[in-house]
């Protein structure tokens, strides 16, 4: 009972000067606002690209002519390397025994046409007709071109949702001939729909066999070769047996760096995690400042509030309130204003969340231990920013107290 009549002379002083309360409060807020805001997206970033971008599986890898770049020097270096070919490929099918499935991908923008209707700069891919083995491309109709089509480089092509959209509102496209930079080709089968990732949109696509890509627009650009492995604890020694493979037909040195690269999914992930880690300790850091700021301006309002009250202070302990109920009371009102604070922000932030998710392509994710940790943190701060002056006003002797003007 003693505590719930502290709390509520604590609620009433906080009453009493709401403005000053909510100024209090700002640095709290913009701190939590942060923590919230950032967190949120990161968190939605994370699914979204786990889910949508590392299309490759964790038994899956590419080889490439560049590999994953992460700087100026490593991109002028691949760019000195040989293409990757078809005869790679071949060697690559023919020697590696820990690969299942092996296929080939090419892309470049390219325009799309049907009856009047055009689309620019539209991903159009060359591939084999197995990579749906080994990326995870789901049909809506039709189906993808085969094994027979591919080798006979026939002019069929598998279309994106948006590019059906475009050409074709209110019509099936399978079996109508699209215009890839003017050579036709028929619509064989429709992706299932992808949506956008980070302003990129993943359903304005097309396929078409590998072989009719090279005949029709050129083979003078680099194969990524497609490669899964029996299973993700076989991906490791697959991939080895593949470097081994391609050093050779590279005739490189046994102390040359590889004259190509490997994209897995386990780098891909590793890659956004450095990426996302710098935003959140950015954040971190924006955010600290924001609420050591608050925390000091938490502490100074106390420690002000304490010399306003000294008489009030001198009286309840002249009634015979004892110096931890005074603590308590001065605690409470430090960590009332700080997770009312918290609360405050963690509203702004899942609004300004919401915003972000309405009115751009970055997708965010609001979790409940988001929220409980946020809230958690403003307490903490109240707590450490309220000790120094609820010891300071405990230690108040009645006398000296009733005395104070």
């Amino acid at each position: 009972m003693i505590h719930i009549e502290t709390l509520r002379v604590a609620l009433a002083s906080l009453r009493a000067h709401l403005l000053r309360t909510f100024l209090t409060l700002l640095g709290v807020i913009i701190g939590v606002t942060t923590v919230v805001t950032v967190v949120s997206i990161i968190s939605g970033l994370n699914a979204y690209i786990e889910e949508r971008v590392f299309t490759l599986g964790a038994d899956s890898f590419v080889l490439t002519k560049f590999g994953i770049i992460t700087n100026r020097d490593e991109l002028m270096d691949a760019l000195r390397r040989r293409d990757l070919t078809l005869e790679d490929l071949e060697a690559v099918e023919r020697l590696c025994r820990g690969c299942v499935f092996i296929g080939a991908d090419i892309a470049a923008n390219r325009g799309v046409s049907y009856e009047g209707e055009r689309l620019s700069d539209v991903p159009v891919h060359g591939s084999t007709a197995n990579i749906t083995e080994v990326q995870n491309l789901e049909l809506d109709g039709g189906r993808f071109f085969n094994e027979a089509e591919e080798h006979h480089s026939r002019p069929v092509a598998v279309i994106g949702s948006d590019v059906r959209d475009a050409l074709f509102p209110g019509i099936d496209p399978v079996g109508r001939a699209v215009k890839i930079d003017g050579f036709p080709y028929k619509v064989v089968g429709l992706l299932r729909k992808q949506g956008t990732v980070l302003g990129q949109n993943l359903d304005k696509t097309a396929y078409i066999p590998l072989p009719t890509y090279q005949k029709s627009f050129g083979a003078r650009r680099s194969v990524n070769i497609v490669i899964k492995a029996s299973g993700p604890g076989t991906l490791g020694p697959a991939q080895e047996e593949v470097r081994a493979i391609m050093r050779a037909r590279r005739n490189t040195p046994y102390d040359a760096a590889d004259p190509f690269g490997f994209v897995t999914a386990d780098a891909l992930n590793q890659l956004w995690q450095q990426i996302s880690g710098g935003a959140f300790a950015l954040m971190a850091f924006i955010s600290g400042i924001s609420l050591i700021v608050g925390g000091i301006v938490i502490m100074n309002i106390m420690l002000v509030s304490v010399a306003e009250r000294t008489q009030e202070i001198g009286v309840r302990r002249a009634l015979g309130a004892r110096r931890g109920t005074i603590r308590i009371q001065f605690m409470m009102e430090a960590t009332l204003m700080a997770a009312a604070g918290g609360a405050i922000g963690v509203a702004l932030g899942a609004g300004v969340a919401a915003l972000v998710e309405r009115f751009s392509p970055v997708p965010v994710a609001i979790r409940p231990q988001l929220i409980f940790q946020a809230l958690l943190l403003a307490t903490l701060v109240g707590v450490a920013s309220g000790l120094f002056p609820s010891m300071k006003a405990a230690r108040l002797q009645p006398t000296e107290a009733l005395r104070s003007e």
